[in-house]
C-alpha cells in the first residue's frame, strides 16, 4: 500500500497537469500574465512619481523667478547647455519626446532594451527631462512617460523571460499615456492611432490590460482626477457649424507648421544653424526662451497651469498662444529631453483666446477646447485621440461632436501644410541607417 501512494500521486498530478495544458494554463501564459499586469503596476506608480517630480521641480523654478525675475536669463541657457552635453554624451536615445524612439524601437522589438528602451535610456529621460522643467524648459512629461511605460513593460517580460514584441511596447506606451493624463480611453485610442501599424487582436488585449491596470493604479494613488478640471458648457448647432471650422483650419495650419519645423530642424536645420555647434544652439535656444518667459510670465514648463486658466475663463493674453509656440519649437531644437503633449495643449489653449476675442458671446471653456483639440491634432495627427484626451481631461461630454468635426478638419488642414506625421518623421532619426 505504501509503495502504491506515491504512483497514484503521481498519476494525479501528470492528469492534472495534462488538464491544465488542454486549457491553456502553461507556465509560459501564467508568465506572460504576471508579466503584463506586473508591469501595468509599475507603470501606473511610475507615471505618478513622474507627475510629482515634475510638479515640484516646476514649483521650484516658478519660486525663483518669482524672487529673482532676472534668474532665467542665467539658468535658462546654461541649464539648456547642460542638458544638452549630457544628453548628446550619455544617452542620445533620451533626446525629445519619446514617442518616436517606441515607434522606432517596434522595427526590432528584442533588441529594444539595449538602446531605445533601455533602463539607463529611461533613467536619463526621467531626470533629464525633470531638469528641462526646472530650468524653465517649455516640454512636457506624457512624451517621456511613454517612453518609460514602454521600458518598464519590456523589462517586466524580459525578467520573466516572456518573449519582447512590438505589441509589448505598445502597450506599456498606451499604459504611459493613460497614466500621464488619468485618461483610459486615450491610451487605447493613442495605441491605435500613432503606435500601432497592424492591431492584432492580442495587441488588443494586452493594450487594453495594460491600459486599465495603469489607469487603476494613477487613480487609486493620485485620486479620481480630471485633468483640466470639468467643462460643462456647449455649444449651438448654428455657433459649431461657424467655429469648427475656424478653429480646425486654425488648430491644423498651426499644429502642420510646428511639426514642419521641427522634421527640419531634426533632419538637419538645427546643425546648419549652428554650424555643427549643438551646445551653442542649446544656449541661443534657452536665452530665447528666458527671454519670452520673463516678456509673458506664463510660458514656462509644460504649461498646465495657463492652460487651465484660460479653460476656466481666465482670459490672458493673446499673445500667449504664439509665445508658447516659439518656446516649444526651440527647446525642441535644442534637443532636450521632454514631450510636446502638454506644451501643445497650452498652445491650443492660447489659440482658444483668440477665438474667444473673435466669438466673445460664445462660451470661453468651450471655444478653447475646439482650438486645443484643433492644434493637438495639427501636431500629433490623431483626431481621435485628440477628442477624447480633450472629453476625458474636462468630462466635456456634451462637446464630442464639435471636437470631433474640429478635429478632423484639423487632420486635413495639417496634411497641407506637412504631409509626413511627426512622431514617424521623427522616428526615422533613431532607426539604424538605411531602414525607414
Amino acid at each position: 500500500m505504501a509503495e502504491f501512494l506515491p504512483s497514484t500521486r503521481k498519476g494525479a498530478l501528470r492528469r492534472i497537469r495534462v488538464s491544465l495544458r488542454r486549457r491553456g494554463w502553461t507556465a509560459a501564459v501564467w508568465r506572460r500574465r504576471v508579466a503584463i499586469m506586473g508591469g501595468a503596476i509599475l507603470v501606473g506608480l511610475a507615471a505618478i512619481a513622474f507627475a510629482w517630480i515634475a510638479d515640484h521641480v516646476s514649483g521650484w523654478f516658478t519660486r525663483v523667478v518669482t524672487r529673482y525675475w532676472w534668474s532665467p536669463l542665467v539658468l535658462t541657457p546654461t541649464g539648456y547647455m547642460l542638458i544638452v552635453w549630457i544628453t548628446n554624451r550619455l544617452a542620445p536615445a533620451a533626446r525629445g519626446s519619446g514617442i518616436p524612439q517606441i515607434i522606432a524601437a517596434k522595427r526590432d522589438p528584442m533588441q529594444a532594451t539595449t538602446s531605445l528602451a533601455s533602463a539607463q535610456t529611461a533613467l536619463f529621460k526621467a531626470v533629464l527631462t525633470a531638469a528641462a522643467l526646472a530650468v524653465g524648459g517649455s516640454v512636457g512629461r506624457e512624451g517621456p512617460t511613454v517612453q518609460l511605460g514602454a521600458t518598464i513593460m519590456a523589462y517586466a517580460h524580459k525578467l520573466l523571460r516572456v518573449p519582447i514584441n512590438a505589441s509589448v511596447l505598445v502597450a506599456g506606451a498606451a499604459a504611459g499615456v493613460a497614466a500621464a493624463f488619468n485618461t483610459p480611453l486615450a491610451g487605447v485610442a493613442f495605441a491605435i492611432e500613432e503606435l500601432a501599424a497592424a492591431y492584432e487582436q492580442r495587441m488588443t488585449l494586452l493594450v487594453m490590460t495594460a491600459v486599465l491596470i495603469a489607469g487603476m493604479i494613477a487613480q487609486g494613488v493620485a485620486g479620481d482626477y480630471i485633468y483640466f478640471g470639468i467643462v460643462g458648457q456647449t455649444l449651438p448647432l448654428k455657433a459649431v457649424l461657424i467655429v469648427a471650422p475656424i478653429a480646425g483650419v486654425l488648430g491644423g495650419v498651426c499644429g502642420g507648421l510646428f511639426s514642419r519645423l521641427t522634421l527640419w530642424f531634426a533632419r538637419g536645420g538645427a546643425y546648419r544653424i549652428s554650424r555643427g555647434r549643438p551646445l551653442l544652439l542649446a544656449g541661443a535656444c534657452g536665452l530665447i526662451v528666458a527671454l519670452i518667459g520673463i516678456a509673458s510670465g506664463t510660458t514656462w514648463g509644460t504649461g498646465y497651469g495657463p492652460a487651465r486658466a484660460i479653460i476656466e475663463g481666465d482670459n490672458g493674453s493673446l499673445w500667449f498662444g504664439p509665445a508658447k509656440f516659439v518656446s516649444t519649437l526651440v527647446t525642441a531644437a535644442a534637443g532636450l529631453p521632454g514631450g510636446i503633449f502638454a506644451p501643445s495643449l497650452a498652445t491650443g489653449a492660447g489659440l482658444g483666446n483668440v477665438l474667444h476675442f473673435l466669438f466673445p458671446m460664445q462660451p470661453t471653456g468651450a471655444l478653447v477646447l475646439l482650438a486645443m483639440a484643433g492644434y493637438f491634432t495639427g501636431v500629433v495627427r490623431a483626431p481621435l485621440t485628440a477628442v477624447i484626451i480633450m472629453s476625458e481631461t474636462t468630462g466635456s461630454r456634451g462637446l464630442m461632436l464639435p471636437l470631433l468635426a474640429t478635429a478632423l478638419i484639423a487632420e486635413a488642414a495639417a496634411g497641407l501644410v506637412c504631409r509626413e506625421r511627426l512622431y514617424h518623421g521623427l522616428a526615422s532619426g533613431f532607426l539604424p541607417s538605411g531602414k525607414t
